[in-house]
This record gives structure tokens, C-alpha cells and sequence, in this order.
């Protein structure tokens, strides 16, 4: 029987991770029409809450994202027992951020010093930050869960589970947001109530599943939790700081961007989201494609296969590149269509269409780099990437936004267009290196050496 060809393995597991991706940003969806329905207040208190909480987990959690590489290339080398190790010492990872993690959602003074909330507005904030801590400890336990399936080549149960939480997320909110069956109407933060016990509900269904399966046994994975080893602890952290302080480049560029733009006044602010909202939700189908590059280069070299690995990063570089092409295309022709389905308001929309038009040259920059980046991964190569995402993004990419949106230094001040011109300017940038990092690694022979 003749192997899989690299371009059907590669749909196969970013297929299914694409629909968790969605399904994990429709949660936040729901917490948004649902928080509407209540008060503007309440709509605005889960708006910041939410993103202060994503952004404390999710820039955590990236180091976590070091898990999948290394199981894949375990898995590759035929080495079932160390991925059950290399999974026992991410728990204890996991639980130091945990605890990181806690702090800073119980303590969340310097985030709320930026905003500059109303006290009414402030007050749901914090109760919402609050609530959520219940919940990181099975947060981490997924993405625990995640990483090791991911990398095993495993992404169906991922999109199960993810589906599965999507489910039941609309009526644990009704709860506990409405007040229903006797529990207390919390309003906004009870979003985050309904969150914890989501990722409880799912972590514990997902675990006792897979420690449930025979299949899985080779790989220990239900034995007493072993010692912290501290070479492969910081073997990990080698790979997954820098992964993220990558994540952290890419999101609070993003997010600084959308400060700037804030200041241009509320109709810019509004256009600028429905452009960055487009930008994020195409992001999530190249993001799949190099989650799935990296499991399949990993498994290749941690069997020795090179060529293959190779064969599958540029594999993958085409796929994104073929499905951004269509996306791209209906955004730059669309954009007006776009526009109006997202907005009533006619100013609104005549600032949108332009940011639509710049968002379809924007990603055919941003699905190169996803699929280049996460590649890298594979190949166990982090800290290069990291330097390029932190110099290219904050530098170019929001130092530029900022003379071209706000100053008068290169012509007339852009306003939103002028950021989203560095952006793309940025990214380009950002693309053309890590892409050629990435044929410069795959050349060569991979060795023990991480960087």
C-alpha cells in the first residue's frame, strides 16, 4: 500500500482542527449576543474582561504549544513511554502557570489602569476575572490534552470535545447570566461561571476518554505522575518561551493597533474591528494547515525522514497560499457586501470597505507566515521566529502604524488605513524571513540543537 501523499495527510488533521478553532472562537461569540441581550454595561464589562482574560491565558498557555513538536517526534521515533514522560513533566509546567495565571486574573490592576473603566463597569470586570480563575486549572488540562493529541496526529477527538463544549455553552450562560433554575442572576460575569464549568465538564470527559483507551496504553499515560525532571523541563521551556513571546509579539501588536485606532474616534474604532474580525476569522483555516505541518514534519524527523519533512512544509506553504488566494479575492470584491452585512450605519461602512480591501492583501501575507511559523516548530526551531515576530511587528508593523495613521511626518495622517498599511508592510516582512528560515532549516540536516 502506498503511503498517504503529504497534501491529504495534511487536510485530514487540519480539517478537523480548523472546525475546534471555530468552535473555540463561537464561545466568545455567545458571550457576546448573550451579554447583549442584558445592558450595554454588561456588554461592555465581558468585551474587556474577555479580552484581558485571553490575554493572560492564551500568552501562558503558548508555552504549552511546545508539546505538540515534541510529542510529534517522539511519536515519529517510535518512542511511546517518553511521550507519557514528556507529558508528566508539561503538568508540572502547566501548574506553575496555573498559578501564574491566578495572580494576574485576581490581580489585574495594571490592565484596568489602561482601560479606565467606569466604577459600574469595573466592578462586573473584576467579578468576571474572579470567576474565571476557577476555571484555569481545566483550562490547562485541556490544552494539555490538545497538545498530546494534536501531536499524536489525532485532531478528531479535539474537534469532538470542542463541538461538545460549544453545546452545552448557551445554556450554562442562560443559567447562571439569567439567573435560571434557582441560581443567582449574575449578568455578565456569569459568562465566566458558565466558562469554568464548560472547561471542567470537557477536561474531565476528554481525559477519563482517553485514559479509558486501550489504544493509548503504550503510552503510560495514567501512571503516577513522575518527579519533575529539570533538564527536560527546561528543554521544554527552550521551546516554549519563545513560542510564547511570539504569541505575545503577535497579539499586543494587535491589540496596541487597536488602541491607536481608538483614539481616531468611535467610527474608526468600529470599522477597524470588522476589518480585524475578518483578518482573525480567515487566520483560523492557515493556522490549522501549519498546526498540522508541524505534527507531520515533526513525526517525519523523529523517524529520519528529511525529505519527507521538507516535502511537507512546502506542501502546506501551497495549501495556504491556494486557500488564501479565493478568501483574499472575495474580500477585495466583496468588501462593500462585507461591510453592510456587519453594519447598519453608513459612515461606519464607508470607513469599513477600504480596511476590507487592505485585510485581502493583509492575509495573503498572514497565511504564509501562519503555515511558515508553525512549520518551524516542527522542526523544533523557536527563538529565530520569536526575534523576527518582536522586531518585525512592534517596529515596523506599530511603530509605522503609528507615523502613518497618526502623524503627519510621511504625508496626511491615514487614520485606521495607515496602520493597516504598516501591518501589511509587517507581516510581508515577517513572511519573507521566516519563510526563508524555514528553507534554510529544512536543508540541512536536523541535529539535537534548539533555537
Amino acid at each position: 500500500m502506498n503511503p498517504p501523499s503529504p497534501t491529504g495527510a495534511l487536510l485530514r488533521l487540519a480539517g478537523p482542527m480548523y472546525v475546534a478553532q471555530l468552535a473555540m472562537m463561537a464561545n466568545s461569540v455567545i458571550d457576546t449576543a448573550m451579554a447583549g441581550r442584558l445592558s450595554a454595561l454588561d456588554l461592555a464589562a465581558v468585551g474587556v474582561a474577555s479580552t484581558i482574560q485571553v490575554t493572560i491565558l492564551m500568552s501562558l498557555m503558548g508555552v504549552l504549544f511546545a508539546l505538540p513538536p515534541l510529542v510529534a517526534h517522539l511519536h515519529g521515533a517510535g518512542r511511546a513511554e517518553d511521550i507519557g514522560r514528556e507529558l508528566h513533566q508539561s503538568v508540572w509546567i502547566a501548574m506553575a502557570l496555573g498559578l501564574l495565571a491566578s495572580l494576574l486574573l485576581l490581580n489585574p490592576e495594571p490592565f484596568l489602569a489602561l482601560s479606565r473603566l467606569q466604577p459600574d463597569v469595573e466592578t462586573k470586570v473584576r467579578a468576571y476575572l474572579t470567576a474565571s480563575v476557577w476555571g484555569v486549572p481545566a483550562a490547562l488540562a485541556f490544552r494539555l490534552f490538545m497538545g498530546l493529541f494534536t501531536g499524536l496526529g489525532h485532531t478528531r477527538p479535539i474537534m469532538v470535545f470542542n463541538l461538545a463544549a460549544l453545546t452545552i455553552k448557551p445554556p450554562l450562560n442562560a443559567v447562571f447570566m439569567y439567573g435560571l433554575l434557582g441560581a443567582p442572576a449574575l449578568g455578565g460575569p456569569g459568562c465566566a461561571v458558565a466558562s469554568a464549568i464548560e472547561y471542567w465538564l470537557i477536561a474531565l470527559a476528554a481525559w477519563a476518554w482517553c485514559l479509558g483507551k486501550a489504544e493509548f496504553a503504550a503510552y503510560r499515560l495514567g501512571a503516577p505522575l513522575a518527579r519533575p525532571h529539570w533538564p527536560a523541563i527546561r528543554d521544554f521551556l527552550k521551546l516554549g518561551v519563545p513560542i510564547a513571546l511570539t504569541f505575545i509579539a503577535d497579539v499586543t501588536a494587535f491589540t496596541f493597533m487597536a488602541l491607536f485606532i481608538a483614539r481616531l474616534g468611535p467610527l474608526a474604532s468600529a470599522a477597524h474591528q470588522i476589518a480585524a474580525n475578518l483578518s482573525v476569522f480567515a487566520f483560523m483555516l492557515p493556522l490549522s494547515l501549519g498546526n498540522a505541518a508541524a505534527v507531520l514534519a515533526g513525526r517525519a524527523l523523529g523517524a529520519g525522514d528529511l525529505p519527507l519533512a521538507r516535502q511537507v512544509c512546502h506542501r502546506a506553504m501551497a495549501l495556504g497560499l491556494a486557500f488564501a488566494m479565493p478568501a483574499s479575492l472575495a474580500f477585495w470584491l466583496g468588501a462593500t457586501a462585507i461591510a453592510t452585512a456587519y453594519t447598519t450605519d453608513p459612515q461606519v461602512r464607508a470607513l469599513a470597505v477600504p480596511l476590507i480591501a487592505l485585510v485581502a492583501i493583509y492575509h495573503l501575507a498572514d497565511a504564509l507566515q501562519a503555515v511558515a511559523v508553525n512549520a518551524l516548530r516542527g522542526y523544533k526551531r523557536t527563538a529565530v521566529p520569536m526575534f523576527i515576530y518582536t522586531t518585525c511587528l512592534w517596529g515596523l508593523g506599530l511603530g509605522g502604524g503609528v507615523v502613518l495613521g497618526i502623524t503627519d511626518w510621511l504625508g496626511p495622517a491615514r487614520g485606521a488605513a495607515g496602520f493597516w498599511l504598516a501591518a501589511i508592510a509587517s507581516l510581508g516582512m515577517v513572511a519573507v524571513l521566516v519563510v526563508g528560515y524555514l528553507e534554510k532549516v529544512s536543508r540541512v540536516s536536523f541535529g539535537p540543537r534548539r533555537g
